[in-house]
């Protein structure tokens, strides 16, 4: 690894990013049936990737065709509305305009102090700030997905998608698997601190686009960091279809916060695959924020290898219109003294639809377990639907496992309380629903990043405010 420190978290690698996206421009633009659907093979023919890269795409294409589309008799995606996943209606992404580059760098705004930012816009880099370069001499490695996979490919193959998509979306990892270009790479060495978050940004832009982002945390023993990715659109109004993956490998007594916004224009298709692998001691906390998208699956697996280990698994939605969100998720604990804590809190307004299945399993030597999850659902019209599915697979003896779901409407002296000093019904239930959501987001150690996430929730009201005075 003695070349770990070469080009870290430098303004100068953009002449590197530059020169690869060109190259990878005049391939796509030379490359019959390379801009046609998502059901049309992808471009094999790169020079831009590594051979070894290129086949694994080509494997994981291989696969996807293989696989049979969801069907909603099957148990992981019981009460799913199948009809929106169909992919045909999709393409490849176009490389966006120097003027739309800059508008979306300037919109990329996220927390006030961080150490770096990535801006991605239909995966292609446009821009890579960072803020504490004295990280690079401590051997933190972040940069793109496809630098990475070039200059560390060791580093990089032995971590990158190596668990199975167990929750039902199979299809659609082999899907990412042969599409995906680029992304996030972040490696923390051994007990180095990384104090500030670090931020992404994936912008989709384009009518019937899709894009692929990808992150991997690779955080070895005893070190610490934070990474944040933010998922936007370009405009609101288009159709497009985003599907994200994520693996945060958490060596031992090391802690990885990871925090995901998801917040797509309202017609978008997403998915977003998240593994995580916690080894002795060490502490992993993942926050996914739900707003944006006509049908969103979040699929989420932990899996505790290590003693001691933790997981801390959070979620806040927002949901309104005809919004549909599908939750899935697996707390897997393999070795004995081992915690997990799963809170899922969603608001739904109007016909909005949640649907939550959510498995414990306790491995037969994973004795004096401390597993928890809890799922609640705040319903502020009588046409929302939430559906919870919250199950149990325990092999030990001496364990502590509880699960639960609720579904309630807000309380009637609540909302009295509210209207009777003037405050409209909108208002209120928008009060209502930030401290009903509150829960969530102060369970986040590093106060430094609430206050972006609690704005998104702020601006996704004003939304749904607008779009009922429209």
């Amino acid at each position: 690894m003695s070349d770990q420190t070469d080009t870290l978290l430098t303004a100068d690698y953009a002449d590197t990013d530059e020169a690869r996206e060109a190259a990878r421009v005049a391939v796509d633009e030379h490359t019959p049936g390379v801009s046609g659907g998502l059901l049309a093979a992808p471009n094999f023919s790169d020079n831009t990737l590594p051979g070894w890269f290129q086949q694994s795409r080509r494997e994981a294409w291989a696969q996807f065709e293989r696989l049979e589309m969801p069907a909603r008799t099957e148990q992981s995606w019981r009460f799913t509305s199948i009809g929106k996943v169909a992919l045909d209606r999709y393409h490849s992404p176009h490389t966006v305009d120097g003027p739309t580059r800059e508008r979306l760098i300037g919109r990329s705004q996220g927390n006030d102090k961080i150490a770096g930012r990535m801006v991605f816009a239909n995966d292609t880099l446009l821009d890579r700030r960072a803020h504490a370069p004295e990280l690079a001499a401590q051997g933190v490695i972040w940069k793109p997905l496809d630098a990475a996979m070039a200059e560390h490919a060791d580093l990089f193959q032995k971590y990158f998608m190596t668990r199975e998509a167990v929750l039902g979306s199979r299809k659609f990892a082999a899907l990412h698997r042969a599409h995906v270009r680029t992304g996030t790479f972040l490696y923390v060495p051994k007990n180095v601190e990384v104090a500030l978050p670090l931020e992404t940004f994936h912008w989709l832009g384009g009518e019937g686009r899709s894009i692929f982002p990808h992150t991997l945390v690779i955080a070895e023993a005893g070190s610490k960091v934070t990474l944040v990715d933010y998922y936007e659109s370009d405009r609101a109004e288009e159709n497009g279809f985003a599907c994200a993956v994520n693996d945060l490998i958490v060596g031992p007594g090391a802690k990885v916060t990871y925090l995901c916004s998801q917040n797509w224009g309202e017609k978008v298709v997403s998915f977003q695959i998240n593994s995580t692998s916690v080894e002795r001691d060490a502490n992993a906390l993942s926050l996914h924020l739900n707003l944006g998208a006509s049908y969103a699956r979040l699929e989420s697996l932990s899996r505790l290898v290590g003693t001691g280990g933790r997981s801390d698994m959070l979620a806040a939605t927002v949901a309104d219109a005809a919004q549909e969100f599908d939750q899935r998720t697996y707390q897997d604990h393999v070795e004995p003294h081992t915690t997990s804590d799963l809170l899922y809190k969603n608001a739904l307004s109007d016909s909005a639809k949640t649907i939550f299945a959510g498995l414990i399993r306790v491995e037969a030597k994973a004795q004096h377990t401390d597993a928890y999850q809890k799922v609640r659902n705040l319903m502020l019209s009588e046409e929302a639907e939430a559906n919870s599915m919250p199950g149990l697979e325990i092999l030990a003896d001496e364990v502590r496992c509880t699960h639960g779901a609720t579904a309630g409407y807000v309380d009637a002296e609540e909302m009295f309380y509210l209207l009777a000093r003037g405050i409209d019904k909108r208002s209120a239930q928008e009060l209502i629903v930030q401290g009903f959501l509150h829960e969530v987001l102060e369970r986040l150690s590093d106060a430094a990043v609430t206050p972006k996430l609690s704005a998104l929730i702020a601006e996704k009201f004003a939304r749904m405010k607008s779009h009922r005075l429209s």
